[in-house]
């Protein structure tokens, strides 16, 4: 039996513009595309940036006001974005607090959270400033257009 193709792979990257999108939702459960970057052109995260901006998200993101229906917090295999997944996620209000929770990332104090060889399988591979930098990349781009949070087809 042939395996169906995933409803992501049937989303033309090469259209794909940096922002927020629904990438699904399976019950009440949304998963939010979080494209940190335009597909194919060259420009991708390191593996210490996704590592960095994980770490600080994911910390942040369960601490909020939504804390309680995060699911997921976890970067893209390809490099340009992260995948959010809500328990009855609200488009405006995971907007919102994600907006608050990249804010919270560039004014963070100290070390990445989880930066030791106890809480990390590979602890020695995150960098504060390399989160903050991407988070505040992010925000510029989430700041700037009112997404519809439908994928450019």
């Amino acid at each position: 039996m042939k395996p169906q193709k995933i409803e992501s792979f049937k989303i033309d990257h090469n259209k794909l513009n940096p922002g927020i999108y629904v990438s699904r939702t399976d019950g009440d459960i949304v998963t939010y595309d979080l494209r940190t970057r335009k597909p194919n052109m060259g420009d991708y995260m390191d593996n210490a940036t996704m590592h960095s901006v994980e770490h600080m998200i994911a910390t942040y993101i369960r601490s909020s006001s939504i804390g309680r229906d995060i699911i997921y917090f976890g970067p893209m295999g390809c490099q340009t974005g992260f995948y959010l997944l809500v328990r009855n996620g609200k488009n405006e209000e995971v907007l919102a607090v994600l907006k608050e929770t990249l804010q919270k990332v560039i004014s963070h104090e100290g070390d990445v959270f989880g930066a030791s060889q106890i809480e990390c399988g590979n602890y020695k591979n995150l960098d504060i400033s390399l989160a903050k930098e991407e988070c505040r990349r992010y925000l510029d781009i989430l700041s700037s257009y009112t997404p519809d949070f439908k994928y450019e087809v």
